[in-house]
C-alpha cells in the first residue's frame, strides 16, 4: 500500500525512535500495555476539541492519535506480527465489507435497514472468528462505562430483551432512585454503591433509548458545570474574595445568575 509522504515520514520517525542502539529510551520501554492509556487519552482530546469547535486543535490532536496507531504497529512490526500496511489494509477490507451497497450491488431502502445489515455484518465476522460463546463477549471492557452499558443493552435489545418504550425506562429509573435512597439511608456504603450503578446503568438505558450518547451528555454538563462556577470565581475576584472566603449561599446567588445567563444565551 502506497503511503504519503507524510506518513513514511512518521513511520520513518517512529522506527528511528524505536532504534534498539540510538533510539529513544522512553520509546524503546514502552509496550502495548504501557502505551494504551495514552490511545484512549488521546481519543478523548480528538472529542474535546471537537466539542469545543476548535479545528485547529483538532488537527493536532488527530495527528495525536495516528501516533498512537503508528507506534501499536510498529511494536507489533518487532515483534512480527503485522506492520502498519497490514492495519490499514485490514480497515480497508471491512469498510468495503460493510458497504456493499457502495462497493457492490447490493441496496438498502433506508438508514435503518442499512444498520441491521451492518450489525448482521459485525455478526458474521465475530462467528467468522469464533467469538460465538456471547452475544456480548466482544464489547470491549476497557470502555467508558457509560459507553459499554449502552453497547450491551444494545446488543441485548436486538434479540428483544429490551424495555419496549422510554415511559418503562423512566419507571425503573424511579424504581431504581428508591431503592439507592433506602441504602444511603441506611448508611450501608456498599449497597449504596451497587444501587447507584444500577441508577446509572437505567440512565444508559434511558440515552440509548432517546439516542442520546451519554458520554456526550456528560460532557456538555461537565462544561456547563466548570462554566458556571468560573463565573462565581470571576465575580468573587471582583470584590476581592474567592470561594473559599465566601459561603454557599453567596455562591448560590452567583450560580443562579449563571444559571440564567445560560437560559437567554440558549
Amino acid at each position: 500500500m502506497a503511503n504519503s509522504p507524510a506518513l513514511t515520514r512518521l513511520l520513518a520517525i517512529m522506527a528511528k525512535l524505536r532504534h534498539k542502539d540510538d533510539g529513544c529510551l522512553w520509546d524503546l520501554e514502552q509496550t502495548f500495555a504501557t502505551i494504551a492509556p495514552y490511545t484512549v487519552e488521546e481519543a478523548y482530546e480528538v472529542a474535546d476539541a471537537i466539542e469545543r469547535g476548535d479545528m485547529t486543535d483538532l488537527k493536532e490532536e488527530l495527528g495525536d492519535l495516528l501516533l498512537q496507531v503508528v507506534f501499536h504497529a510498529r511494536m507489533a512490526q518487532e515483534q512480527n506480527l503485522f506492520a502498519f500496511d497490514d492495519v490499514a489494509q485490514a480497515i480497508c477490507d471491512k469498510m468495503i465489507r460493510r458497504h456493499p451497497h457502495v462497493f457492490e450491488d447490493a441496496s438498502y431502502r433506508n438508514v435503518a435497514e442499512q444498520t441491521v445489515a451492518w450489525e448482521e455484518s459485525k455478526a458474521a465476522e465475530r462467528a467468522a472468528k469464533g467469538k460465538t460463546a456471547s452475544l456480548l463477549d466482544d464489547v470491549p471492557r476497557g470502555l467508558p462505562a457509560l459507553t459499554r452499558a449502552v453497547k450491551l443493552t444494545k446488543r441485548a435489545a436486538r434479540v428483544g430483551f429490551d424495555w419496549p418504550s422510554t415511559a418503562e425506562v423512566l419507571e425503573k429509573l424511579r424504581e431504581e432512585i428508591v431503592e439507592l435512597e433506602a441504602e444511603v439511608a441506611a448508611d450501608d456504603r456498599e449497597k449504596a454503591r451497587a444501587e447507584l450503578g444500577d441508577v446509572l446503568f437505567v440512565i444508559a438505558n434511558l440515552a440509548r433509548k432517546l439516542d442520546i450518547e451519554p458520554e456526550d451528555a456528560l460532557r456538555s454538563s461537565n462544561a456547563k458545570f466548570a462554566r458556571r462556577f468560573n463565573y462565581i470565581e470571576r465575580e468573587l475576584a471582583a470584590k476581592g474574595s474567592s470561594p473559599a472566603q465566601s459561603n454557599l449561599e453567596e455562591m448560590d446567588a452567583l450560580w443562579n445568575v449563571a444559571r440564567a445567563a445560560d437560559k437567554t444565551a440558549s
